[in-house]
């Protein structure tokens, strides 16, 4: 029997002690021992047992199994005399000599190292199991900070100041647009643009682009402004954009519209370069 069979025939052998084998594990046990000897095994499984079971609370009983065992082997193994049995000399040991006695002495340490791997066993914690690694979520920039990420990072951006239109009440608005063709991204910023009832109306974006005709000009996005002050609306596209001219806010109904007849431009924005 080679080391890795040694260790399996006795974690086999404490199992069957202390909580029986089943069909898969007592085959596995015969085949490692085909002889099973139980009469020479029995004190190795007693000795397994009440070692590993040393430190189990009071309230965990013996194992029914094992307790039938030891009463139905009791008779051989004790007889009518105290545990240890005492030894006395008789022409059949006298025979055996120590040689005997020295093949139960390894039996026992063998079994009081199990019962030591046992017990240490036992007593160490479960593994601890890592969870996953937290991951930060991405800061969520405003139309601000993406507007300001922009200007600082593309080249060739278009910026036009806004003036107003022909709306007469509205002759303070302004601010600015800014657009980049390569990322085919903008916003534009606000300033005096009034705060819209969006059930009767809304703003929307035109885009005039060189390559397009004027009467048709790429459509921007529709927006509301809720709240007095500068506001900052990221562009909404719905064509490519590769050389703006102009860009122009119109009052429409709600929703939009697809071609506008241009009644109502609230602001106006005409590009006159880019940055480098």
């Amino acid at each position: 029997m080679n080391g890795e069979q040694q260790e399996l025939f006795f974690d086999l052998l404490t199992k069957k002690a202390i909580y029986g084998l089943d069909d898969a594990e007592q085959r596995q046990l015969d085949l490692i021992d085909p002889g099973n000897g139980e009469d020479e095994l029995f004190s190795l499984e007693m000795t397994a047992a009440a070692i590993s079971m040393i430190d189990l609370p009071a309230e965990h009983s013996m194992p029914s199994h094992l307790a039938a065992k030891i009463e139905e082997s009791s008779e051989k193994w004790v007889g009518e005399t105290s545990w240890p049995p005492v030894y006395k000399e008789t022409e059949e040991n006298r025979s055996t000599g120590w040689f005997g006695w020295l093949g139960w002495g390894a039996a026992v340490a063998a079994c009081a190292v199990l019962a030591f791997n046992i017990y240490t066993t036992r007593l160490q914690p479960p593994p601890q199991v890592a969870g996953p690694i937290p991951v930060e979520s991405p800061k969520v920039l405003t139309p601000a900070e993406q507007r300001e990420q922009l200007l600082a990072s593309a080249t060739g951006v278009i910026q036009a100041n806004w003036s107003a239109g022909n709306v007469k009440d509205l002759k303070e608005v302004s601010g600015d647009v800014v657009w980049s063709d390569a990322k085919q991204v903008g916003y534009m910023r606000f300033r005096g643009l009034p705060v819209n009832d969006k059930t009767k109306e809304t703003y929307q974006l035109w885009i005039f682009d060189k390559t397009q005709d004027k009467a048709t000009p790429i459509d921007g996005g529709t927006f509301d402004v809720a709240s007095n002050g500068e506001v900052i609306i990221p562009i909404d596209a719905k064509l490519k954009a590769l050389e703006p001219g102009m860009f122009a806010i119109t009052i429409e109904k709600p929703g939009g519209v697809v071609v506008s007849k241009r009644e109502k431009i609230a602001a106006l924005a005409t590009v006159e370069s880019k940055t480098s």
